[in-house]
């Protein structure tokens, strides 16, 4: 990561502390969260990582406490987590847990932590402003610009006031909305969550969150308030132009329980319902594409403290008491995760400055203003890039007006920062200003532990890593996105699925995407289509395009593979998916449509035959869920799928497979599809990699979404490491480092960052799943095939023309890491295994070396044999 004074990179580095001298477990998780509040599995899993100073210190058994549980030692040297197997846990509480692990010599280690369990019934209602005693808002314009903000509703604030005697010994806060919501106790904000609960599908589930406000709570009175703003629920939400609500409901709602736990045992429920009141404050809207208004002059001052008399406030409608949807959140919310400030901030006219934060993110600005007469209006507009040399790009943000609005109050200090909207940006211009006083930008995305590290000799694919990570950090806002400026930021299928290798080597993902499953799961159609985005909204591009809807089964299986954890593998929606697909097409070659087909989108070179490209990702589904079906001991459906798969491949090979390998429609991503995913005989695979090799040697790269992973990594499988390096370091279009040497901080939505501008984004990560490859092939750490969570490790560096790089990944069994150097000496290779894994190490010239845990040093003198 890059990162100075003036630029602070929001980077989460694995940390690599040493070794302890002894087998130990570390980094506990249950349900992958780091002691989480709230959870709501009634058999979590509880997993821990591995370190040793000592090669070859393998774990052998381990015994899981839990409360006055124990499951006693289990002989299995491949754990690294187990489901909890004791008495049913009691909602609303906290357990410590301990795990110990032995080594063969007998030698022990132990870790402990703790969860707490979630709600179980509820009695809170669910409460609003009264909606009808709202006028819309529109805000206000400059110029001759006014902004289409119509139908958007001022952020009610609610309240109520409760008498507590001394002695809490314990006070726990079960919250949620419909919309978007921030809490206080006290005035005290609740949490560090973001754009709290999350994005969900509202007519399926509804993500709570547990609070500990025990610290906040005061003796006599006392304050719990909220303020709730559309969100997703009823702002607007998509490329949906029409009216906010249209996709889930009119206007934002709120359900709580504050659950208090006195010194003498005693406890009582402080919930939403009947006198809470509710008024309005200094948020006039709060919208995600739209943007967010604050008139200081509006302020409330001490509406969430005690003491503030709310007699002129409405009462809050209740309107409703459905707990049917109430879910315990199962991923770490959006937080602010890092700053940056300007590189550059310039007077472009009168009254306006342009600033650059010298990165693409997701987030927000921060901005203090000082001095000022009241009335005045600030405006802050947002964009990735610039037209000419002054004003801001803003044409590809469609109809997200990214724009947020300050009317002072006066003062000497006034700071502004948006509760409740993001934006895509590198760019701020601020408007209504005759000086800049302190301005950042706040970074925002889904909190997922960064897990990887990279780096190499070449400057600029260092800097392509950068722009990938930081691509993935502005599409992870609750839901993998495509992107976070314009006004769509949806969650499609087929991107998650092409990035998603990229994304578990670059951080721990296990619960942002156990969550997401759930989305994608819940959008399934009863007939089992799976959607091509999720969560599911209103009108958007229905189910079953090839290659979208089948990350409904490629996206677990691989998550499976790299977390170890089986319960992300449903067969039955697996099964369902295929099923649909193969009931449209009886012949096994999907021609008939089953939704729209996007293709593979955005390649630069020839089309690749519809058919060819379906039905090669009907066969990976097939194949995958027959594999998902054998790992969760669903033995009919193994063999029925498997057999399925069997005459897929038949049919594909039939339909599309001539001589020497060539696949109909000759194109990158048709031969790349058929290698990858097992279709031709090891005959028609060298032709076919052969014709693969020469049409990327001639055009570059020609592929799109759904054939760019593969690119490299398949090159790279046939003894084409050196076209591979070949393409990584091209610099004409199209090409990655093209988009490097053009300014690029993120990676583009197209490979030449050309296009209309309706459909231009500069921060998706399709095209960044080239980084699973600089992990994999150019620095070498991967998994065998059939390996899961890292058990069995591969260390298989392509150093190409690079003269030396370095990677480390924290996976689901420990810390892995290689670097190496390649120059005039000879070649040097060090590394670093997890307890309880094994690595196969492939150094230059074919030599093979089978390796425990640990340090492991190879040197290779030139000149000299293996």
């Amino acid at each position: 990561m890059i990162g100075n004074a003036a630029h602070r990179a929001p980077a989460q580095t694995p940390a690599s502390p040493s070794a302890p001298a002894r087998l130990t477990p570390y980094g506990l998780r249950c349900e992958h969260r780091e002691t989480p509040l709230g959870v709501g599995e009634p058999r979590p899993l509880l997993s821990w990582r591995l370190a040793s100073a000592r090669a070859g210190d393998d774990p052998v058994a381990y015994e899981l406490e839990v409360g006055g549980w124990s499951s006693g030692r289990i002989e299995d040297p491949a754990a690294i987590g187990a489901v909890y197997g004791g008495p049913p846990l009691l909602p609303r509480r906290r357990y410590g847990w301990r795990v110990t692990v032995w080594a063969e010599d007998g030698a022990e280690g132990s870790a402990e932590s703790w969860f707490e369990t979630g709600q179980d019934v509820w009695q809170a209602s669910w409460i609003a402003h009264d909606p009808d005693a709202v006028e819309h808002v529109d805000p206000p314009t400059e110029g001759d610009q006014a902004l289409s903000h119509h139908g958007l509703l001022p952020c009610p604030q609610l309240r109520t006031s409760f008498e507590s005697a001394a002695g809490v010994t314990r006070a726990r806060l079960h919250i949620s909305a419909k919309g978007l919501y921030e809490a206080r106790v006290n005035g005290h904000r609740v949490g560090d969550a973001e754009l709290a609960p999350g994005w969900t599908d509202y007519r399926r589930r509804i993500q709570c969150q547990v609070h500990d406000v025990t610290p906040f709570l005061l003796d006599g009175e006392n304050v719990l308030a909220a303020t709730l703003a559309d969100g997703w629920w009823s702002g607007f939400t998509g490329f949906d132009p029409r009216r906010p609500g249209y996709h889930y409901g009119r206007f934002p709602e709120l359900i709580a329980e504050l659950h208090l736990t006195f010194d003498d045992g005693s406890t009582r429920i402080v919930a939403t319902g009947e006198g809470w009141r509710t008024g309005h404050g200094k948020i006039r809207y709060g919208d995600l594409l739209k943007g967010e208004c604050h008139d200081a002059r509006a302020e409330t001052p001490g509406w969430d403290l005690p003491g503030f008399d709310d007699s002129s406030w409405r009462p809050a409608v209740v309107t409703g008491d459905d707990h049917s949807l109430l879910v315990a959140s199962r991923d770490e919310p959006v937080r602010a995760l890092g700053e940056l400030l300007p590189v550059s901030s310039v007077l472009v006219r009168p009254g306006v400055h342009l600033v650059d934060f010298g990165q693409n993110i997701a987030g927000r600005v921060r901005l203090a203003v000082r001095d000022q007469e009241p009335g005045r209006r600030v405006t802050v507009r947002h964009g990735e890039t610039l037209d000419g040399e002054d004003r801001l790009h803003t044409a590809n943000l469609r109809t997200a007006d990214a724009t947020d609005v300050l009317i002072t109050a006066g003062g000497a200090e006034e700071v502004f920062e948006p509760r409740f909207t993001y934006h895509g940006f590198r760019y701020a211009e601020v408007s209504g200003l005759d000086r800049l006083d302190d301005i950042r930008a706040v970074v925002l995305h889904s909190d997922t532990p960064w897990t990887g590290t990279f780096e190499c000799s070449d400057p600029e694919v260092n800097r392509l890593y950068e722009n990938i990570g930081w691509g993935q950090r502005g599409n992870f806002v609750s839901v993998p996105t495509d992107c976070p400026q314009r006004d769509e930021r949806l969650g499609w299928l087929a991107d998650a699925q092409v990035f998603l290798p990229t994304a578990c080597f670059n951080a721990d993902v296990s619960a942002f995407f156990s969550k997401w499953m759930r989305d994608v799961v819940d959008a399934q159609s009863p007939e089992g289509g799976f959607s091509n985005v999720a969560p599911l909204l209103t009108g958007v591009a229905d189910e079953g395009a090839p290659g979208w809807a089948d990350a409904g089964v490629l996206v677990p299986w691989h998550l499976y593979r790299v977390y170890g954890d089986d319960r992300f593998l449903d067969v039955d929606s697996m099964a369902r998916w295929v099923d649909f697909v193969a009931r449209h097409n009886p012949d096994l070659i999907w021609r008939h449509r089953t939704g729209p087909h996007f293709a593979d989108w955005l390649a630069p070179g020839p089309a690749t035959p519809r058919e060819v490209l379906a039905t090669a990702f009907f066969h990976r589904s097939v194949a995958l869920a027959a594999e998902a079906a054998r790992v969760r001991g669903r033995h009919g459906e193994t063999e029925r799928l498997g057999a399925l798969a069997a005459r897929i491949r038949e049919a594909f090979a039939a339909a599309f497979v001539g001589d020497g390998g060539l696949v109909e429609g000759d194109t990158q991503t048709g031969y790349l599809l058929a290698l990858a995913f097992g279709l031709l005989t090891p005959e028609q695979g060298r032709g076919a990699a052969a014709r693969l090799a020469m049409l990327v040697e001639e055009s570059g790269p020609q592929t799109g979404f759904l054939g760019v992973n593969l690119l490299c990594p398949v090159l790279s499988a046939y003894g084409r490491a050196d076209l591979a390096h070949t393409l990584l370091r091209r610099t004409d279009p199209p090409s990655w480092l093209y988009q490097v040497r053009h300014g690029a901080t993120t990676v583009w939505e197209r490979w030449d960052g050309v296009g209309a501008a309706s459909m231009n984004s500069f921060n998706h990560y399709a095209f960044g799943s080239i980084g699973e490859w600089l992990y994999s092939g150019v620095a070498g750490i991967d998994q065998a095939p059939g390996s899961v969570a890292f058990r069995e490790v591969v260390i298989c560096p392509l150093p190409g023309d690079l003269s030396w790089a370095s990677a480390s990944h924290e996976s689901a069994r420990g810390l892995i890491s290689v670097s190496w150097r390649n120059d005039e000496e000879g070649f040097r290779l060090q590394t670093r295994i997890p307890p309880g894994a094994t690595a196969t190490v492939h150094l230059p010239g074919g030599d093979t070396r089978r390796v425990t845990s640990g340090d492991h040093i190879f040197e290779l003198v030139r000149g000299e044999k293996p």
